[in-house]
């Protein structure tokens, strides 16, 4: 049956109940607190495990090199498009311009006319050249027939004297008559030699007036301007109707087959280049494209503050589209490596004198070597040519955990 209590009454705990009830408290609390410290050590001493396994027994993932096959070892440079053959042309004797054929961008054949002067007063003078070489002509013609005509008369006056003095001999005629036909046939002997002389004389005009011409007609051709060569137009200096002095330059030529890239090389890799080396060339315009090139000059001299020497580089084909003082970076092959193993510059430690220290994989465990370096490559890796055990392979990339002996797994997108 359900007691009811009564009115009034209220139900007091008895002391005893109290005190058992407290001391089932404290010893319940003790005991969880000893399963939470334990649960926690135990943590941690799984924990430690795991990173105790993951530092010392877990295979590392590394990256490791492969031999390369036909490596081009290669030197760089700074340097602008430039032309070896430059030329400033213009008239070799003065007058106005009167007649422009070309102008900026232009290519052009050898011999053709690029401009002309006012020649009228020039043509004058080859016109007054010829005339004195036909009547330099008409007096040789008339020497000549001077000579004749004095032959001639020595021939007759040479008969009568013959006669004469023949007649002299019999007394038929007297001294002073043989004298005189002496005398005749001495003059036109003299008579021929002097027309003779006209003759050479008249020669020598002829010559004289052939140079005359020549000379004039040579200062006429000085009145048009020609190309020297093939040649392209870079700049055009004159208008029609400028007054020109002798030699004035009208238009600056360029010989494209001589353009190339004037390159500056550091000095400490300079003497690795060599004439006929193959080379190539990214102009600024066309980052994207190398245009075949080859080394045809090292100039002798060095620049002195800047350390750099001064190398040419020839279009194999010379592009279309170029222009002079174009910035181009040159790229020039020195040798070309039939195998060789690389490593990245930040994979060597102790870095120096061609030497360093590389982490190596042999038989899936880490280890480290002391290596020789040789060449190295614009891409910052260094030739290894000397130090590692013939089946070990190099590690390419430096990571926490490396430790010699450690368990290493090559990683798949290794180069490898």
């Amino acid at each position: 049956m359900l007691e009811i209590p009564k009115p009034g009454v209220k139900e007091v705990p008895s002391a005893a109940g109290d005190k058992q009830d407290q001391v089932a408290g404290k010893t319940r609390r003790p005991t969880i607190a000893r399963i939470l410290a334990s649960a926690i050590v135990l943590a941690i001493a799984i924990g430690a495990g795991v990173s105790a396994w993951a530092v010392f027994l877990r295979p590392i993932e590394i990256q490791v090199a492969a031999i390369e096959r036909d490596v081009p070892v290669q030197v760089f440079g700074l340097g602008t498009v430039e032309a070896r053959v430059t030329s400033r042309v213009g008239f070799k004797v003065p007058g106005v311009l009167v007649d422009l054929r070309a102008d900026v961008g232009d290519r052009l054949a050898k011999g053709v006319i690029l401009a002309r002067l006012d020649d009228r007063e020039q043509s004058a003078q080859v016109a007054r050249a010829n005339a004195a070489i036909d009547l330099a002509d008409a007096n040789l013609q008339r020497a000549a027939a001077s000579v004749e005509k004095a032959r001639a008369n020595y021939a007759n006056a040479k008969s009568i004297n013959e006669r004469r003095q023949s007649l002299l001999k019999n007394n038929n005629i007297s001294i002073e008559e043989a004298q005189t036909a002496q005398a005749a046939l001495d003059a036109a002997l003299a008579d021929v030699n002097l027309a003779q002389s006209d003759v050479l004389v008249a020669r020598a005009n002829i010559g004289d007036a052939k140079a005359q011409q020549q000379l004039q007609s040579t200062i006429l051709d000085f009145n048009i301007l020609a190309a020297p060569y093939d040649a392209m137009v870079t700049a055009r200096l004159k208008e029609p109707g400028s007054a020109l002095g002798a030699g004035e330059p009208v238009f600056t030529l360029i010989d494209p087959k001589t353009v190339w890239a004037l390159a500056y090389i550091d000095e400490s890799k300079a003497g690795e280049i060599a004439v006929g080396q193959s080379a190539e060339i990214v102009l600024r315009s066309q980052p994207g494209r190398r245009i075949a090139g080859h080394v045809v000059r090292i100039e002798p001299e060095s620049d002195r503050v800047n350390e750099e020497r001064r190398v040419e580089i020839a279009f194999d084909a010379l592009p279309a589209d170029f222009h002079l003082g174009e910035q181009a970076e040159v790229y020039i092959t020195t040798l070309r490596l039939p195998a060789a193993l690389f490593a990245p510059e930040t994979a060597i430690t102790g870095l120096g004198n061609n030497q360093g220290t590389l982490w190596t994989v042999e038989d899936g465990h880490l280890q480290q070597h002391d290596v020789t370096l040789g060449h190295r490559l614009l891409d910052g890796r260094f030739e290894i040519t000397g130090g590692v055990p013939e089946h070990a392979v190099i590690v390419t990339e430096l990571r926490g955990g490396l430790r010699v002996g450690r368990a290493a797994k090559i990683s798949e997108g290794s180069t490898r």
